[in-house]
């Protein structure tokens, strides 16, 4: 079991960060990037937890789970895919001087100026970004909201691939021959 969690662990931290390291690079003067494109990329890289349970349920388990034992090992293979992604992220920071806040503060606020948004709103918003900045600045804030914005996606995968893999139908294991 362990080495399914960590081989699909792997592959599905891999899809995640050259899917993220792609939009970056082809993002850009925008740091933000569309959010969208970026939680399709996590639930695609995400589907290696479907993969990696339905590994266990037909080679180790016999081609019978129950929803406890999937769950566990979808959680593991997320887990690990997100502690990838946390890791990456804080290496593509200090590659670039942990300059993506300020360009993130500096594109979110160009973009309300360009809609037109008042003056004091704008200002409110500047005034909360620059905090949000100063709070980020923090790994023991960055850290844990880093591993917040991948981890409740591969909980939902594991969750659904649990319900899914626990009957023994759903994709059946083929015989061996």
């Amino acid at each position: 079991m362990a080495r399914i969690i960590l081989v699909y662990g792997l592959i599905s931290g891999l899809i995640i960060i050259a899917g993220v390291i792609g939009t970056v690079v082809i993002g850009g003067d925008q740091p933000h990037g569309n959010v969208w494109l970026g939680y399709l990329i996590m639930l695609l890289g995400m589907a290696a937890v479907f993969m990696g349970v339905k590994q266990h349920r037909d080679h180790n388990r016999g081609g019978v789970i129950k929803f406890l034992p999937a769950l566990g090992v979808g959680l593991g293979i997320a887990l690990f895919a997100s502690l990838a992604y946390v890791l990456v992220w804080e290496g593509y920071l200090a590659a670039t001087d942990y300059a993506f806040m300020d360009q993130y503060i500096a594109a979110t606020l160009e973009a309300r100026r360009a809609e037109g948004m008042p003056a004091a709103a704008y200002a409110r918003l500047e005034a909360q970004m620059r905090e949000m900045a100063e709070a980020y600045e923090s790994p023991l804030f960055r850290l844990p909201l880093t591993f917040a914005e991948i981890f409740p996606v591969g909980l939902l995968v594991s969750v659904v691939s649990a319900v899914l893999l626990r009957n023994s139908r759903f994709l059946p294991a083929r015989a061996r021959g």
